[in-house]
């Protein structure tokens, strides 16, 4: 996962000013032995003076859950030379057990959060460490003990380090898979010589195989203490309870017997330009250029926060107009790192191809000499605090958004300042961001990394198809809307990206292109996984949906409790099964075209529009339909809604733009190839859905073949006889006004005619033997592993939730599912694995696990896959797995829909499926029901472990003799 501007900069509510100590708002509350310190806008902060424990309290009762989260600080800055990456390492042995929760006595972390429908993780930074559960508000007590009992009596095991060192470690080969992280790293390695920032956070490959016992165990009792920690909670809860059960488990824990160490290393002064070069297999060309700059609490900050969004926020920003509109490159970002110390502002660019790495960092330098010498002007400076007024109100959606937050300011060493950067970034002018550019854009003060794409070919084996672009993970940031890295790289979770589908069986109908999320699929939101309705009649979401038809639209609108904060997701019927047979790009250029400009108004035009609002809007193809992903303010959705409707009806198909985004793509789609994953996963749909299947992805060769050959002449075509109201649907979620909602479609809308039903679905025939691919791909280190087949079933078919949720108790995200438990948790053969059943909201679906494995770990991940697959379908399910994740799955949903885009997206999956809201609230009384019969009879029916397809996607390692 991937920390973005907005997540790290902007992370803001309001522009409170914090209150005196002694506020009246907690003088009524029994602070049950705490210390009152300070509110901060709807913030309090407390401390426990028997061990110096911090705590924030945020009551918000808008929806039945809560977050629960403990941040400690301490990261990868407190490592050194021989235990690099020792903070995440014992990050994931935090959840293996502590001394009166561990799977020994059946009160596993992950077992006691899955049994009450919560989700626990935590993620590893440069400068902290964060433990969460996200779970519904009635369980607080069992988050606060889970809690408090690891914090000073974790078990801390050789044998649970063995298996886990090899899950970091594939971890780490799954980063390194990817050409661009590994430029990072290098750049990070070169820019800190002192620094340890130097290293990245998972560390280096040898410290984490060989890093000892004696030392996690010397890390932890140096650092997790009380004292050194800060405890958030948001959501549904009571502050005297909160108070009351924090004080009864964390009270007896003493504060450190030592002083917390400090970090004393001051990175020294850099005389002169510093330069690195990477190179290795892959497709596109990068160059990125990183200066020193000062740290997040610096007065600096703001405005080179602000700069950032000036040169690469949307199509306004310098560098789309710089890199990406003439086609230097296909992706340009600028970012302010958000940390402790001193740290890096980075620019960069992944070349259009043909673009050279002269050309491109040529440009990057003269767009920042421009700022230099000519400044910035004074209406590029407000579009960008506007952006900052949207950003705070979309951070509140949701308690574990706003926790997280908060978690990073901790980390910089003021928590206030989430709720008081806003004022200091309301302050900058545009002088400030030309004197910060004089200040730090200096050339003795730079480090430049090159990543030169080696044309190495293939050693052996086939070429896999198109890869997958509706679960696309943004690797670079750009400056076309998508999440920007800060300091460049992910932050490491101890918990892989979801392997399942959500428990609804909601899943992307997508398997080729370069667009951005479709709305409704998983990948359009971060968060967990989206579900059914909150358990309990109170929550029903059916009776607050209203539905009706305006202007030929399936119009529904849900009013929320959040203030000012509204989503729009919507589809129509011009996706990928309305292609030529002539050319398989058509829908996806088409709908690449619908924000680049309009009749009335160019793509810039467009941009400022949005730009001045902070509102997003996006468009994407998949393989049924055209996503809309908008977010807005209240007040904005009228103009947000009317933009919508132009872009949809009059789009400005012009053939300069034309040309541009046919370069645009083709560079997008070759990026895309580098990734194992999508590789894996693209060899497997060709090899199960037949030819002219919407779900079949072209080969790799054609569709870049296809954007070449398509015409301005075959896109007027295409939106003149697919785009109409016919099937097409719009939600609304959040803060709405009924009446101004029907007043903006109507109007905007009025005499759209067009637009088909979808056509009707070939039936996927059975698989009458097993298959092989194998999809060699040079200067991998994780090969990515898919075995599955054609599941037989769509989404409505009566067997289809036994059949879903046989499949979540196998490999769902949850930590308990088999897979994981198994072949991850006590194996330690992998970081990630799961089964998925998928790609069927129109037609028969897929069902398949996939698994990332090390080469020399290969045959025996993928033994332990087999074993583990042919007992599933051999013996099916317990009663207890049943039960247990009945609760699971049904209790998760409070979590799932606590946002506008977990609420939107579900409704709409619920849609597209033939259902109608009712089923929100239905899906989890349907769960309940199924019996353990029919659940092992469904996997009995429809999996067959005989004639499945085998996909096998990276560097393959050599045959053993024995083969």
């Amino acid at each position: 996962m991937h920390l973005s501007r907005s997540a790290l900069l902007f992370s803001l509510v309001s522009g409170s000013i914090v209150e005196a100590a002694n506020a009246p708002a907690s003088a009524a509350l029994d602070l049950e032995g705490f210390a009152f310190v300070q509110n901060a806008g709807n913030i309090t902060e407390y401390r426990l003076p028997a061990n110096d424990l911090g705590v924030l309290l945020f009551e918000d009762h808008s929806a039945p859950v809560l977050t629960f989260m403990v941040t400690y600080k301490v990261g990868s800055r407190n490592e050194v030379t021989g235990t690099t990456g020792a903070t995440h390492l014992l990050e994931h042995l935090m959840f293996k057990g502590s001394r009166n929760f561990h799977p020994g006595i059946g009160k596993g972390f992950d077992t006691m959060m899955d049994k009450i429908g919560g989700i626990n993780n935590a993620t590893t930074w440069l400068d902290r460490t964060n433990y969460y559960e996200n779970l519904p508000s009635d369980h607080l007590e069992l988050a606060v003990q889970l809690e408090a009992d690891r914090m000073r009596d974790l078990l801390l095991r050789e044998e649970d380090r063995k298996p886990e060192m090899t899950v970091v470690r594939n971890e780490f080969e799954r980063g390194e898979n990817d050409p661009v992280e590994s430029l990072e790293k290098e750049i990070n390695s070169a820019a800190f010589i002192a620094h340890p920032y130097h290293h990245s956070t998972i560390g280096w490959r040898s410290d984490i195989e060989k890093v000892p016992i004696e030392k996690l165990r010397e890390f932890y009792d140096t650092f997790y203490w009380p004292n050194n920690a800060t405890i958030t909670v948001i959501g549904d809860f009571q502050p005297a309870n909160a108070l009351r059960l924090i004080k009864r488990y964390f009270g007896g824990i003493p504060r450190a017997p030592k002083p917390i160490p400090t970090l004393y290393t001051e990175e020294p002064a850099q005389m002169g330009p510093r330069r690195v070069i990477v190179k290795r297999p892959g497709e596109v060309g990068v160059v990125e250029i990183a200066y020193k700059v000062p740290r997040a609490l610096h007065a600096d900050h703001p405005p080179l926060a602000i700069l950032a969004a000036v040169l690469s926020e949307g199509k306004t920003s310098r560098l789309y107009r710089a890199l990406i509109d003439p086609n230097v490159a296909i992706n340009a970002d600028a970012s302010k790192g958000f940390f402790h110390d001193d740290t890096l502002f980075t620019v960069s660019a992944m070349l259009a191809p043909g673009i050279t790495h002269e050309q491109a960092e040529k440009t990057l330098l003269a767009e920042l000499e421009k700022v230099k010498r000519d400044g910035v002007t004074g209406a590029e400076v407000s579009r960008a605090i506007n952006k900052l007024l949207a950003a705070i109100a979309y951070q509140r959606d949701g308690s574990f958004a706003i926790a997280g937050q908060i978690n990073e300011h901790i980390a910089v060493g003021d928590w206030t300042g989430y709720m008081t950067l806003l004022d200091r970034l309301k302050a900058v002018s545009a002088v400030d961001l030309q004197r910060v550019a004089k200040a730090y854009f200096n050339e003795d003060q730079s480090t430049t990394g090159w990543f030169i794409p080696q044309a190495e070919p293939p050693a052996g084996g086939k070429s896999a198809g198109a890869v997958r672009g509706s679960g696309a993970r943004p690797l670079l940031a750009r400056s076309d809307g998508a999440p920007p890295n800060s300091l460049r790289g992910p932050y490491y979770y101890r918990d892989p990206a979801p392997a399942g589908e959500a428990v609804d069986g909601s899943s992307p109908q997508r398997i080729h292109g370069v667009h951005p999320p479709a709305p409704g699929s998983r990948a359009a939101d971060s968060g967990p996984p989206a579900g059914g309705a909150a358990a309990g009649e109170a929550a029903l979401v059916a009776p607050r949906v209203r539905r009706r038809t305006l202007a030929g639209l399936d119009v529904l609108t849900l009013k929320t409790s959040i203030k000012d904060v509204v989503t729009i997701r919507g589809v129509l019927n011009a996706g990928d099964v309305f292609n030529s047979r002539e050319n398989s790009a058509l829908a996806d250029l088409t709908a690449g075209m619908i924000d680049k400009g309009t009749v009335k108004r160019d793509k810039f035009a467009v941009a400022e529009v949005l730009e001045q609002t902070g509102a997003t809007l996006g468009f994407g193809a998949s393989s049924h339909t055209v996503g809309i992903n908008g977010k807005c303010l209240r007040k904005d959705l009228p103009l947000v809604l009317g933009l919508v409707a132009e872009q949809l009806r009059t789009p400005r198909l012009d053939p300069e733009e034309f040309a541009k985004l046919k370069k645009q793509f083709a560079g997008r789609h070759k990026r895309q190839m580098e990734d194992t994953d999508y590789r894996a996963e693209s060899a497997f749909a060709r090899a199960i859905f037949p030819a002219g299947h919407a779900n079949r992805p072209p080969p790799d060769d054609r569709y870049l073949a296809d954007i070449d050959a398509a015409t301005l002449e075959q896109l007027k075509a295409f939106h003149a006889a697919n785009y109409g109201p016919a099937g097409a649907r719009l939600l609304i979620v959040g803060d709405v006004e009924d009446a101004a909602i029907d007043r903006a479609i109507t109007e905007g809308f009025a005499g759209w005619k067009g637009g088909h039903p979808l056509p009707p679905s070939p039936k996927v025939p059975a698989l009458t033997g097993p298959r092989t691919e194998k999809v060699n791909m040079p200067g991998k280190t994780s090969v990515s592993f898919v075995v599955g087949q054609p599941s037989g079933l769509r989404y409505t078919d009566p067997e289809y939730q036994a059949l879903n949720m046989a499949t979540s108790v196998l490999g769902s995200g949850f930590f308990s599912a088999r897979l994981l438990d198994i072949i991850r948790n006590r194996e330690g053969l992998t970081y990630s694995i799961g089964s998925i059943l998928t790609y069927d909201t129109y037609h028969d679906g897929a069902w398949y696990i996939e698994g990332t494995f090390a080469p020399e770990l290969l045959e025996q991940g993928a033994a332990s896959t087999w074993r583990e697959l042919r007992r599933f379908c051999q013996e099916g399910l317990t009663p207890a797995e049943l039960e247990t994740f009945k609760v699971t799955l049904t209790g998760s949903y409070k979590v799932a829909l606590a946002t506008t885009g977990g609420l939107a997206g579900t409704l709409l999956n619920a849609l597209q499926r033939g259902y109608g809201p009712e089923w929100v609230d239905e899906f989890p009384r349907r769960l309940q029901a199924l019996t353990l019969e029919q659940v092992n009879a469904a996997i009995r029916k429809h999996l067959n472990p005989e004639n499945m397809v085998v996909v096998m996607a990276g560097t393959l390692p050599a045959p053993t003799a024995k083969n």
